[in-house]
């Protein structure tokens, strides 16, 4: 028998993947044709979105969850995104889910920081 994880157990999952760099774990939670809009950039896919969190999974120290609130299909994670390059970003993630799997992902959080510690890396 097969269950299908309610948009809570998918947004718990997907952050415990990521910090933990299984970007195959990820790739199974995520649709297809995955959309992701965020402060540094927007991806369509499962390829790119992929590459996008592969990128910011370099730097990534912790994803420390605050709250996470859940009503459906739609979950918001608000959380502190810890580098190793800039101070601890506060963060909101909404997710929205069908079929099993994440098809919709926005993100904002104020970027300077994170942009500035990429700029001193280089």
């Amino acid at each position: 028998m097969t269950t299908t994880k309610t948009a809570r157990e998918l947004a718990e999952t997907y952050f415990t993947a990521w910090e933990a760099g299984d970007f195959e774990t990820l790739r199974g939670l995520l649709a297809e044709d995955v959309e992701f809009v965020g402060a540094l950039g927007t991806a369509s896919g499962v390829e790119e979105a992929l590459t996008g969190l592969k990128g910011l999974g370099r730097v990534l120290e912790k994803i420390d969850v605050k709250v996470r609130v859940a009503e459906g299909d739609e979950v918001i994670t608000w959380f502190d995104l810890c580098t190793r390059v800039a101070p601890p970003a506060p963060t909101a993630n909404w997710m929205h889910v069908e079929g099993g799997r994440v098809t919709r992902i926005r993100v904002t959080f104020d970027p300077r920081g994170l942009l500035a510690g990429f700029e001193r890396q280089h």
